[in-house]
């Protein structure tokens, strides 16, 4: 195994940090879809992407679930480019803000369960096992 082979994982701590610090919007949200209890999908929460940490993933229909607090706020240009390479290497990004998951849960998830039955079956090899990040 050379060190080339597994650059990808050298976000993996940072990804198992933010998991006992989740905010009480993640602590919500992650109640509903844990354990395949959302239609059957297997989530992940500060899941590694990349050089990436996502909120949330289901890996398998390349769905992320991105949770806004207030310092998103202040960084949409980062949080849009950021999209972009998520989208290159074929995940959907869904974004709510805190409020939304408090105010209405029932309805972020329908939203997320309907995203999810319509994105495609997993494509091939995405571009970040490549090391294409930065393309």
């Amino acid at each position: 195994m050379t060190r080339e082979r597994f650059r990808h994982r050298h976000n993996v701590p940072a990804a198992r940090d933010p998991r006992g610090r989740q905010t009480s919007a993640e602590a919500l949200l992650w109640q509903a879809p844990r354990n395949r209890r959302l239609a059957g999908l297997k989530f992940r929460r500060q899941h590694p992407i990349g050089p990436f940490v996502v909120d949330f993933c289901c890996p398998d229909v390349r769905l992320v679930i991105e949770l806004d607090g207030g310092v998103h706020a202040s960084q949409h240009e980062d949080d849009a480019a950021r999209e972009a390479l998520l989208a290159k290497a074929g995940y959907l990004v869904m974004r709510f803000p805190n409020e939304a998951i408090a105010a209405g849960l029932p309805g972020v998830l329908a939203a997320i369960q309907t995203a999810a039955a319509a994105q495609p079956a997993r494509p091939g090899v995405a571009p970040y096992r490549a090391g294409r990040w930065e393309e």
